[in-house]
């Protein structure tokens, strides 16, 4: 598979791109009602768990989509995900799959590697020079 290995830059740039924005529907429909969910008809109070987990989604989603301050930004949302998976999930069942944990566990370790390894070729991060 070394064929590929050329395209590792942009890949990790579409793997945190893609991961962003679907991070940032979490926040979007709790603070936004947008798009709208059951779950969260309606806003929650400011400055609770949730509301700051909210703004964690959406204001580090964005910096995640556009590849600013990459590696902080995704090493603070991996242990927001942990908490969150251990706080909500894991108390319901053992297994991710009945406690439906799966996309917290899996946004806990994308973002993990993120911090690693940076925002990919098509970051912000990497056009003015960080070490993103």
């Amino acid at each position: 598979m070394g064929f590929l290995s050329k395209y590792s830059g942009a890949l990790l740039s579409i793997l945190r791109i893609m991961s962003a924005l679907l991070f940032m529907a979490h926040g979007t429909a709790k603070l936004l009602g947008f798009p709208a969910t059951e779950m969260f008809a309606q806003p929650p109070e400011p400055m609770t768990l949730i509301w700051f987990a909210g703004v964690l989604e959406l204001v580090g989603g964005a910096l995640l989509a556009i590849g600013l301050f990459t590696r902080p930004v995704a090493f603070v949302l991996s242990g927001m995900m942990a908490v969150a998976y251990w706080m909500a999930h894991a108390p319901q069942a053992f297994y991710p799959i009945q406690n439906q944990g799966e996309l917290a566990i899996m946004f806990c370790f994308t973002f993990l590697y993120m911090a690693a390894a940076g925002g990919g070729s098509w970051s912000v991060d990497n056009m003015i020079g960080r070490k993103g």
